[in-house]
């Protein structure tokens, strides 16, 4: 295994309702990013199914493969018109949407008598690192009750365990605009791929050297 800094990247696949999910092209564009602050850096990435299944069984195995210092994840929230810096996962899951896979939750927990868990302050640089490119991002304490917030679940326990990444973070994401129009007529300005690239290299770019950090004084 190199001792380069790693970083793990990743999105979702379609799921009901969103076809198209943009985390995937974003998630494809920052992985190609060369940048001299990257030299001593491997970023890696995953996309998961939109399964409670696929999340239990494929994070695991990820983090094994890559064990990655830092997760930075990102989901879609198709009904928010900006970029959310998620800031904690809620002990919840949704007994009413079924996943990619048409399963619902039986209970509407994560886990038994626990409260939120926060990703830490870390998540405040990641926002300043995102609006810093001009995008409208701002900080979040809801990220639902379906994958998003179970992913962010499963990975704030990885960050606890012994050996696991010593940084997480979660950011949901806007549909996008097609055609590379940013505006639709009688509608809110719409972000672009563009524009989340932008914002989401920022953000990379801040992780590595919290990541860094986090290394050093381990």
């Amino acid at each position: 295994m190199s001792d380069k800094l790693r970083i793990l990247l990743t999105g979702f696949g379609p799921f009901p309702g969103a076809p198209y999910n943009p985390t995937q092209p974003l998630v494809a564009r920052l992985l190609r990013l060369r940048r001299p602050a990257f030299d001593d850096v491997e970023l890696a990435s995953h996309i998961f199914p939109v399964t409670y299944a696929a999340v239990d069984r494929q994070l695991p195995e990820v983090l094994a493969k890559v064990k990655p210092d830092a997760l930075l994840m990102f989901g879609l929230a198709a009904r928010t018109p900006y970029l959310r810096v998620e800031t904690r996962a809620r002990n919840a899951v949704t007994m009413l949407w079924p996943d990619a896979a048409n399963t619902r939750s039986s209970k509407r927990g994560i886990a038994a008598n626990a409260d939120a868990m926060l990703f830490g302050p870390h998540t405040a640089r990641l926002l300043r690192a995102a609006r810093l490119t001009g995008i409208d991002a701002r900080a979040s304490r809801d990220a639902g009750a379906y994958l998003c917030n179970y992913l962010s679940w499963r990975a704030i326990e990885k960050v606890k365990a012994d050996g696991g990444p010593s940084l997480a973070a979660f950011i949901h994401i806007p549909l996008l605009a097609r055609g590379g129009a940013s505006r639709h007529r009688g509608t809110a300005p719409r972000i672009t791929l563009e524009e989340l690239v932008d914002a989401g290299e920022a953000m990379l770019m801040e992780m590595v050297q919290l990541a860094r950090k986090a290394r050093r004084t381990a």
